[in-house]
């Protein structure tokens, strides 16, 4: 009985967080390698005012995406990731059409794992994460973007997050939680006497998961995370009603292929419904990822 239960307990902690994590490493691997393709359609957005607007005739936008990223483990309880996003945007107003793209903000992040989830079943699984972003992608007020920006792929400034996730198993079952704050760095938006110095306020993010595993190691994950930045900063004076909020609602799922190759899949929503948005968009998509790992 005491063998099963660990079994159970690894089963949950490893197939149920990479069904929320992809680029995670599961307790039996050294390094793995994946890429994931997103595609996302805008339905609507929230207002400065928080009210969800579908949006209008005639408009659109389609949001692709495809990421590579590796990990690799260090310390016997550490891991670290790079991940190299190439985004496209194509965007339809009032009879324009606008589409571009290219290199995302690449992200370099590490993950410490102090207690593993299902170890003792009153100690939780307690882990350090912390990341930095860089200003690889072209920023929204890059020149030359087309009609529409649809060639933006960045946010132009460093980003530096630092986070805590707790989790648990409770036999096939895995719960867990965690949150991050991430800081961005000033910079200078446009040049000579319409030149403005900019600081995007800082990001929080919270994210819920549970997560149910088969003995197949086939598992089924539902997540939700909310994101919340305030007032940027505009020559040192505070922009009013430049904040954002977007939640979001991933059901996301695990096939074992093989020991060392796994597919996942999911869809995700940013739910339209007035007061949990602010100046955000609200899209439906889906997400298909491939993961080769060593073991």
């Amino acid at each position: 009985m005491l063998g099963q239960a660990r079994i159970a307990h690894a089963q949950a902690c490893c197939a149920g967080s990479g069904a929320v994590t992809p680029g995670r490493l599961g307790l039996h691997e050294e390094a793995l390698v994946g890429t994931q393709l997103k595609a996302g359609d805008v339905l609507g957005s929230y207002d400065v005012a928080g009210h969800y607007l579908a949006s209008p005739s005639g408009a659109s936008e389609l949001d692709l995406e495809q990421d590579l990223f590796a990990a690799a483990r260090f310390l016997q309880r550490g891991q670290a990731a790079v991940l190299v996003p190439l985004v496209e945007t194509r965007r339809t107003s009032q009879g324009v059409t606008d589409f571009g793209g290219g290199i995302g903000d690449v992200n370099v992040s590490v993950r410490y794992d102090f207690t593993l989830a299902g170890a003792s079943r009153f100690v939780p699984g307690l882990a350090a994460l912390a990341g930095i972003t860089a200003p690889t992608g072209v920023p929204p007020d890059a020149p030359n973007l087309g009609p529409l920006a649809a060639g933006a792929t960045g946010i132009g400034a460093w980003q530096g997050t630092l986070g805590v996730a707790v989790e648990q198993t409770f036999g096939p079952w895995l719960v867990g939680a965690s949150a991050y704050l991430a800081q961005r760095t000033a910079r200078t938006v446009g040049s000579g006497s319409a030149a403005v110095h900019e600081r995007l306020a800082p990001q929080w993010t919270a994210l819920a998961a549970v997560a149910y595993v088969w003995p197949s190691e086939i598992s089924l994950a539902l997540s939700a995370s909310y994101q919340a930045v305030g007032d940027a900063t505009i020559d040192g004076a505070e922009a009013a009603q430049s904040g954002r909020r977007q939640p979001t609602v991933t059901l996301g799922t695990v096939f074992p292929v093989t020991d060392t190759l796994r597919l996942q899949g999911s869809l995700f929503d940013n739910p339209p419904i007035s007061g949990l948005g602010l100046n955000q968009t609200s899209a439906f998509g889906a997400l298909l990822t491939g993961v080769f790992s060593w073991l």
